[in-house]
Formats: C-alpha cells, structure tokens, sequence
C-alpha cells in the first residue's frame, strides 16, 4: 500500500487536545479508513476511523491528498486558571513592538488586494411580502452563499437608535479597569464573560481584542440579560442588560428572517431551518480591538470559518472585516446601516455543503479603535444536523455525517482552536467519541 505525501500537518493527534508540531505526512484511505504516517514514526501508521461513514472519509482523504498548501490542525493546549497569563492591551497599545505571543505567521499575513462590492440585499419587500423583491433577495444570497458564504442586509428592521445604544453600553463595560473586567472572566470551557486575546484558550497566534460574550435563548425571561449584567458588574449596569435585552430580541428576528431566506434559496419550505433555531442558545459578543502600531504583523481576528450555523456582525466606522474570495481578501466597507451575514459550518452542513462557510479576519488600525457586534445563532444544543433529503444527491450522496450542535460546540469550543478546516477535523475527533454520535 502506499502512503501519499501531503504536506504538513500540526498533529495527528489534534482531535485529542494537544499537538505534536509540524511535520511532513502521509496519508492514504482504505475502506473507511484514513491511515496517516509521520516522519517521526516511519512504518508506525496512525488510523483515523470514520466508519461507518466511508462516503465522508473518502471525502476528506481526496481534499487531504489534493492540497498543494499547508494542511494545519490547530489544537487546544490544557490550561490552568491559577497559571494563565493576562495581557491588558490598553497598555500594550503604547509600546512599540508587539508581543510575541501575538505575532502571527508570515504565511497568514497576506494582504488586502481589494474591496468588496457586491449588491446589498434589500429586506424590505421580503419582509413585505412582495414576490418580486423576494425573487431578487433570493438569488442575490444564493449567489453569493454559493461563492463565498457571505452576504450584506439592508431594511433589516433593526433601529439605528438601537444599534448605537449597543455600541454606547457595552463601551462602558471596556472602559473598566482591567483587574474590574478580570472579575467577570470568561471560564476555561465557557463561553460567557469577558477575554482579552483568548489567552485562556490559546498560547500563541493571540487576536489583538477583547470581548465579552454572553448567551441569549429568546425563551428566556424578558428581564434575563438585565440581571446577568447586574449579578456581573453590580445595579450601576441595569441599563446595559435593558438595551441588549433588547438588541438580542432584534437579532433573533432578524436571524430567523436570514432562515427562511436561506431555505427559499435552496429550494425548500420557508420555515424549514427556522424550526431548529427558535430555541436555541446562540452567542452575543461585543468586541473592542484597540489601536495596534504593528497592526501588518498581527490581527484582530486570524482568518477562520464560524464554526456556528450563521453569524450577524455589524462593524463601526472603522471597518476591518475581510473575507476571502477569488483567492484574495477582500476589505468590506462599514456601513452603519447594513448587518453583514455570514455562512458557518453548521449551516454548510445542514445544506450538504450547497453553500460555503466564509472565510474572513479582522485587522486592525494603527491609529484607531475598531469595534463590532457579533451574535452567532445556534440550534439547540441536541438538535441533529443533517440536510433534508431534497439537497442529497442521488450520485454524490451526504457530504456529511449526522452530528449534533453540542459536539462540534463541545470540540471547537474546549478542544481545537476554529480555523479553515474545523469541521474537516471534527469528525474525526468524533469518530473516536461513540456518546456523541447519538
């Protein structure tokens, strides 16, 4: 049997939580199998798993076998919380040189080679009804879902009052001191609370920001995000908690909007997707990236794909998101009007992989600091996702298998760090996880 050479690859063990460095691998596929063999062990074959789903091995074995580029599995590294190292960027700001922990590979420094331009999609009609406005909605996003993954909402329904108000509230939670902010830190394993760089997650290739994340489920009590940032930061932030109680309703709407737009674009019920997502927890997070003076050796946010089904961003005046498309990164010019909507791997699931998950980053300005509201939607938690018959190809059949939202958050979340290939790398840390494939 032979094994073919691929490249490199940061860990056949990734799907276990640790790595074991660059290196030169070999892979070849037999019934089912992926069989992977690593310098370091010549004659010594690792064996990926992935019975009893062949169709998806020989799938990824083909992507594997044909990459002319770096293959990279990122993974997690264990932490301690008494043993973590904090960076206050409000003062790394000021020096010259950026750490090194947030130095980012030459390779993934690429710069932007253009804007993107593509027609906004105009929600009003569909939101009216009109037939003809929702026919134009409809292939404007099957365009581009199919293209990159990446499309842009106007006459969304979200105030601009509101939008501010978001932006005004959460700026008075970053501007505590930092050891204030540390009170409310986000926990190894969760999702909720405040980070700055992820440091309690990552130890190199950090993201110049800081967030603080919290999640919503629109079953919840109309007074729940008001005493998550009371018991957080005190009754001073009751107003806080109002207006995102208040901009995560809108967000929700807006995002099962997005669902049935996305369903009539494939051809299916309106409300086909929506019924997954109605109560599901999804995730709000607030980020604020400061100035950097090094900003072409480091990012906001390093390029990746939401492992989620689909995620809302509205970014400031400053802009800094980027996707890629067309084999270049293009620079997405902030409009305060306009919610931009990405594709995540979920959702290129929960399609048979009709349309792409998008690749995008964040950078980062010299001078100015950029900020962006992010809510990423979620199904429920053991809502199985897999696509409707009618995207299946008799020929080609499922591009992948079943999985619930829990495990791929479970994985991408405590176990691997979201990058270009996460759901690729998924199954087979999956495989080797019986519990959850129930």
């Amino acid at each position: 049997m032979q094994l073919r050479d691929v490249g490199s690859s940061s860990g056949l063990n990734a799907f276990a939580g640790f790595s074991i460095g660059y290196e030169r691998a070999k892979i070849a596929y037999v019934g089912g199998l992926i069989l992977w063999e690593t310098p370091s062990s010549p004659g010594s074959v690792v064996i990926w798993c992935i019975l009893p789903y062949p169709d998806v091995a020989w799938q990824f074995f083909l992507t594997m076998s044909s990459s002319s580029t770096l293959v990279s599995l990122p993974s997690m590294e264990p932490k301690d919380e008494n043993t973590l190292q904090r960076f206050n960027l409000n003062e790394l700001k000021r020096q010259a040189n950026v750490p090194a922990k947030f130095l980012w590979p030459k390779v993934d420094l690429v710069g932007t080679e253009g804007v993107f331009d593509e027609p906004l999609v105009d929600l009003e009609g569909f939101i009216k009804g009109d037939e003809i406005a929702t026919a134009k909605a409809i292939d404007l996003v099957r365009a581009a879902c199919t293209t990159h993954g990446f499309f842009q909402v106007i006459n969304h329904g979200v105030h601009a009052h509101l939008i501010q108000a978001a932006y005004r509230e959460i700026d008075t939670v970053f501007e505590l001191p930092f050891d204030r902010k540390l009170g409310f830190e986000q926990k190894l394993g969760g999702y909720a609370g405040f980070s700055s760089a992820h440091a309690e997650r990552f130890s190199t290739n950090l993201p110049w920001k800081e967030t603080f994340s919290l999640g919503y489920r629109g079953t919840d009590s109309d007074s729940a995000l008001v005493d998550y940032f009371t018991s957080a930061l005190g009754h001073d932030f009751e107003n806080v908690g109002r207006v995102y109680q208040k901009y995560c309703e809108k967000m929700r709407e807006l995002s099962l909007m997005i669902m049935e737009l996305l369903a009539l674009s494939l051809g299916l019920d309106r409300s086909y997707y929506r019924k997954f997502f109605e109560d599901g927890t999804s995730v709000m997070r607030c980020n604020y990236y400061p100035p950097c003076k090094k900003s072409d050796v480091t990012f906001g946010t390093g390029p990746h794909c939401d492992p989620n089904s689909i995620t809302l961003v509205h970014q400031d005046h400053v802009g800094g998101l980027e996707i890629f498309t067309g084999d270049k990164w293009l620079a997405v010019p902030p409009r305060q009007d306009v919610f931009a909507i990405n594709i995540g791997d979920t959702f290129m699931a929960f399609c048979n992989g009709r349309y792409k998950s998008c690749v995008h980053r964040a950078i980062l300005n010299e001078e100015k600091v950029r900020r962006s509201l992010v809510y990423f939607v979620n199904p429920k938690e053991d809502v199985v996702v897999r696509p409707p018959e009618d995207l299946v190809d008799l020929d080609s059949g499922r591009v992948y298998p079943d999985f619930t939202w829990a495990s791929l958050f479970d994985f991408a979340n405590n176990r691997y760090r979201a990058g270009l290939q996460t759901l690729q790398d998924f199954f087979p840390w999956l495989s080797s996880q019986p519990k959850l494939l129930t």
